[in-house]
């Protein structure tokens, strides 16, 4: 049976607006590159999220965002650095978006003081979303005519 190879990616990212979307894409390419398609709209729009909350809402702005995929879930984190930031509290509308798209989350505090929030995605591996068109079925007016079978006749009169 084959299994899936376990990936991992770290970030450290300084929250500004404009990075918010560079952070996004960094993300989506790759998950395309460990072929997750499916799991870059909810991932990104999950880690955007708690960037903005962030940005919006931590006096400290450096970041470090996590990627774990174990070939059955994928596991986001995104850690600060701001010990002021009450996740109960400023990031609330933030965590109820991230628990209604996603399969799992939390929060935890680290030795420093910092905290980490994560959400989980599942998925299977190899699991692609087409990112190219499918061809066309032709349409009954294109298809190709089956040749008729047309009788043997000087055959069948050379054999007698």
């Amino acid at each position: 049976m084959k299994t899936a190879v376990p990936r991992y990616y770290h970030l450290d990212v300084e929250v500004t607006p404009e990075r918010v979307g560079q952070v996004s894409r960094i993300l989506a390419a790759h998950l395309r590159y460990w072929d997750l398609d499916n799991l870059v709209q909810p991932v990104c729009r999950g880690a955007e999220l708690l960037l903005k909350a962030i940005d919006e809402h931590a006096t400290d702005k450096f970041t470090s965002i996590e990627m774990w995929w174990n070939g059955q879930h994928l596991i986001t984190a995104v850690g600060d650095n701001d010990r002021d930031l009450r996740p109960d509290q400023d990031l609330r509308g933030c965590l109820e978006h991230i628990a209604a798209m996603s399969d799992g989350w939390g929060c935890c505090a680290t030795d420093t003081g910092s905290k980490v929030i994560w959400f989980s995605q599942r998925a299977r591996a190899g699991e692609r979303v087409p990112r190219v068109p499918t061809v066309p079925v032709p349409s009954v007016g294109e298809m190709l005519q089956v040749p008729r079978e047309e009788p043997v006749v000087g055959a069948l009169e050379d054999a007698r």
